[in-house]
């Protein structure tokens, strides 16, 4: 499934305007976690509040503020963030050209892909074309979001890579740490140690292949979890069964998240959990019997969870 531009705009090198979409350039795997409450195991949320009102917000109803002075603030809207410079909000402008190995690896911070407009196909060829043949890179100044970057325009295969840099102000200055700067002969480092240090490196020489790493700790950690769930190492979080649900301040973050970028995943999750909570309305009773039963289905559930928890 093709990625949606999280941003729209053009190359501009010279006279030359090419339109593009800026796409993320990577997919992180990564294991989702709750946070609970270790007392009780139950979710931890977080509360999106006014605090004089103390009433929840949406997040539709949530703005940028930036405060001028003490408690008052100038609100700026979406618009307003292109508003302050419509060039650079909308423009990847490359300032100049240059060779690669001039820019230090450590500088390298988030790639992304540049993907043709309509009517940017002949340009965007043309461009990627000329960087390969030269050999050069592009220098490029880009507005994401509410930050001015530095960057660099690379060819990768068939596509123009954005490669956001760091600013050299971020690097921490290594004289600034407690590295030895010392040389061989300070160091008393024996010509023989040199010898077989080079011939060890020059034993374990190859080359490198991306597709042949992976991250082994993920799969590591999501087999030692299934090995827990199968021992029946696990803590059931007991759902609300009132009759009628009181709205809450607190939100899950992650939930809502989640649902705002539309997870299928979560979505079936909390269908599950509705699902569930209704079937444990069950017959009519009074609001006394059902607090009784409900008390003594909570004792239960805590009772068995204890053994597990102590296990872990």
């Amino acid at each position: 499934m093709a990625s949606r531009a999280i941003w729209d705009g053009t190359i501009s090198f010279g006279l030359v305007q090419i339109p593009v979409g800026l796409h993320p350039a990577e997919s992180r795997d990564s294991l989702d976690f709750t946070q609970l409450d270790r007392r009780d195991l139950a979710p931890v949320g977080y509360r999106r509040y006014n605090r004089e009102t103390e009433k929840e917000v949406e997040w539709a109803d949530i703005v940028k503020g930036y405060e001028y002075s003490d408690g008052k603030y100038v609100v700026l809207e979406k618009e307003d963030l292109k508003r302050a410079n419509p060039k650079s909000t909308q423009t990847v402008e490359i300032v100049h050209f240059t060779d690669a190995d001039q820019i230090e690896t450590v500088y390298f911070e988030k790639p992304y892909y540049l993907v043709p407009g309509k009517k940017g196909s002949k340009a965007y060829i043309l461009l990627r074309e000329v960087l390969k043949k030269t050999g050069k890179i592009g220098i490029a100044r880009v507005v994401i979001r509410t930050r001015e970057h530095v960057a660099a325009l690379i060819v990768r295969g068939p596509a123009l890579v954005l490669m956001l840099l760091r600013y050299d102000h971020e690097l921490v200055d290594p004289s600034k740490l407690e590295i030895p700067a010392g040389t061989l002969k300070s160091a008393h480092i024996a010509p023989g140690e040199l010898a077989m240090a080079e011939r060890l490196v020059s034993d374990m020489e190859a080359d490198f292949k991306p597709k042949d790493y992976k991250d082994s700790y993920h799969d590591d950690l999501l087999a030692f979890i299934k090995k827990k769930v199968k021992a029946g190492d696990v803590a059931e979080i007991d759902e609300p069964e009132a009759e009628e649900p009181e709205p809450s301040n607190v939100v899950d973050i992650m939930s809502l998240l989640r649902r705002s970028l539309g997870d299928k995943k979560s979505d079936g999750k909390s269908t599950k959990r509705k699902t569930a909570s209704k079937k444990t309305t069950g017959k009519k009773t009074t609001k006394k019997a059902a607090k009784k039963k409900t008390t003594k289905k909570t004792a239960k559930k805590k009772s068995a969870r204890h053994p597990a928890r102590k296990a872990a």
